[in-house]
């Protein structure tokens, strides 16, 4: 009644009744939508759709989502929000019915980081008005990211992370970078050591609520098959919980970072990442208090400067600059394909190992107990791979999408099919990262006792990398013979007889990797 007079007023405005659908990736109390809205004024949407099933993603990273999306609504309604989390086969069935039934005029949004939730949200049939804040997640606005792209001709992180340095004002004194160099990555290689022993990462232990999540997850995977195991489950689920890996690693793990960062070890798959990406990702953390939390440390106590800034390049940097060119580059980058590799994926990436090599059965092995690798297993080892092999870049992103705990579309399309694939033809990377078993031998433990040798490159004991490393620069050699930063390598390429550059043919052809009876092609994003 309230309402049809204060319509019907000419003196009064119209109430407009409001809600706020909070998407799975925006589980923060200061996201633009909810803070858009007082506590209380209008009803609060969280979906657990079950359409992201036809993904296939790993159960660790089902489970990861869905639960902290759980935590997160009670966490809402404790503090005043009317808050639905709906259980729901997809959108479509759940959203417009809410709609209805709060009898909206207007719904609020936070833009979504993935273009693919974009779509999907703007496909259904509400019968209220779509409103949609700018996402406050990231600390590049895309407004902000596109000023700074300009017309570059190359658009390189490096130079993005000094305007982040210096916009954001991090790391710096009297405006000049601390230490006087802006980039310490040359001192954050080393190889493996002996007796490494780092501290252990912190994990949880699953209470009521996670429980039953897995619970559903695993009634569910009995009708649909899903990726990896989801027990033991350890991830954090709520901010709370997640702040304390953060302390962790800031406690503990800083130091080691930077020298380690690029190291593999069987048996260690935790070595001194943080392991925060998820966390980030899904709104749990926030990249500025993490960076506020980095510099303040380093306030406190010495931490090694190649560590403080490698771990602030990870964030300030690379996170900001793949989401930034995500939205740049727009929906024609999902389909690119500049070397034109149109290989199958093996079965042994759908059942998580198989392969026969040791360094690509156990960063699958890991993967499967938690939805998770750090990043130099999934780029010099599965990227890696994928690139000399020739895999399909669209089905490699997809399955990267589908496995990781921390994987979104703006995650994966720029990291795997740019970084990884070279598929944009150098857009991102000025290089391919192409490398045959000498780096994972260099880098990683994995090669002990494996049943192949990373200095051959034909023969029974051939090096499944080494002899594709070669076949990648003689399928490419044309290609590459004049690139500044591959063709020094097209000419080690060329000092090989004929014969041998038949032998190393012959050694890719004899790699027969067919795909699983159940593996499944590229599929777009789920909303």
């Amino acid at each position: 009644l309230f309402r049809s007079e204060a319509e019907s007023s000419p003196c009064c405005p119209p109430v407009v009744a409001i809600g706020v659908w909070v998407l799975p990736d925006q589980l923060h109390a200061g996201q633009a939508a909810l803070a858009s809205l007082a506590a209380g004024d209008g009803p609060v949407l969280l979906l657990e759709s079950e359409a992201s099933l036809r993904e296939r993603p790993h159960r660790q990273k089902l489970v990861l989502f869905w639960s902290a999306q759980r935590h997160f609504a009670a966490e809402l309604s404790l503090a005043g929000h009317r808050v639905e989390l709906i259980e729901a086969p997809s959108a479509a069935e759940a959203v417009p019915a809410w709609v209805r039934r709060h009898n909206l005029d207007e719904l609020r949004l936070m833009e979504p980081a993935d273009r693919s939730a974009r779509r999907a949200v703007e496909a259904l049939d509400l019968p209220c008005r779509l409103v949609w804040l700018a996402d406050n997640h990231f600390l590049w606005s895309r407004d902000d990211f596109a000023q700074w792209a300009g017309d570059r001709r190359q658009l390189r992180m490096e130079f993005f992370y000094r305007e982040g340095r210096r916009r954001f004002e991090v790391l710096l004194h009297d405006g000049e970078p601390l230490g006087g160099r802006w980039n310490f990555d040359s001192e954050n290689r080393r190889p493996p050591a002996k007796g490494l022993q780092p501290p252990p990462a912190r994990r949880f232990s699953a209470d009521a609520i996670t429980t039953a999540v897995i619970e559903k997850v695993e009634r569910l995977a009995s009708a649909t098959p899903l990726p990896g195991l989801s027990r033991p489950f350890g991830w954090a689920v709520t901010r709370a919980q997640a702040l304390e890996p953060l302390d962790q690693f800031l406690d503990d793990r800083l130091d080691g970072f930077g020298p380690w960062q690029d190291v593999m070890v069987t048996g260690q798959p935790d070595l001194w990442h943080a392991r925060l990406s998820p966390y980030l990702n899904l709104g749990l953390l926030r990249p500025d208090e993490v960076l506020r939390r980095l510099e303040q440390t380093a306030t406190q106590r010495q931490v090694p400067l190649a560590s403080l800034e490698g771990c602030i390049r990870q964030i300030l940097g690379w996170r900001e600059f793949t989401h930034g060119l995500y939205h740049h580059f727009g929906p024609g980058y999902t389909g690119l394909n500049a070397l034109e590799a149109q290989q199958p994926l093996p079965g042994f990436l759908w059942t998580l190992g198989g392969s026969g090599m040791a360094c690509v059965d156990t960063v699958l092995g890991e993967l499967a107990g938690s939805g998770y690798n750090h990043h130099i297993q999934r780029l010099m080892v599965l990227s890696n791979l994928a690139l000399i092999a020739g895999w399909n870049p669209q089905a490699t992103t997809a399955w990267f999408r589908a496995h990781y705990v921390d994987a979104h579309d703006w995650v994966m399309q720029t990291n795997v099919l740019g970084m990884g694939l070279w598929a944009d033809g150098g857009r991102l990377a000025s290089k391919p990262y192409a490398a045959s078993g000498a780096y994972i031998k260099k880098m990683s433990t994995y090669c002990a006792g494996c049943r192949y040798d990373p200095k051959q490159r034909t023969g029974p004991r051939a090096c499944p990398y080494t002899s594709l490393y070669w076949g990648f620069l003689d399928r490419h050699a044309e290609l590459f013979r004049n690139h500044p930063r591959m063709a020094l390598m097209v000419r080690q390429l060329e000092r090989l007889s004929e014969a041998d550059r038949s032998g190393v043919r012959e050694a890719c052809a004899a790699l027969e990797w067919g795909p699983a009876p159940d593996a499944r092609g590229p599929a777009e994003p789920s909303a």
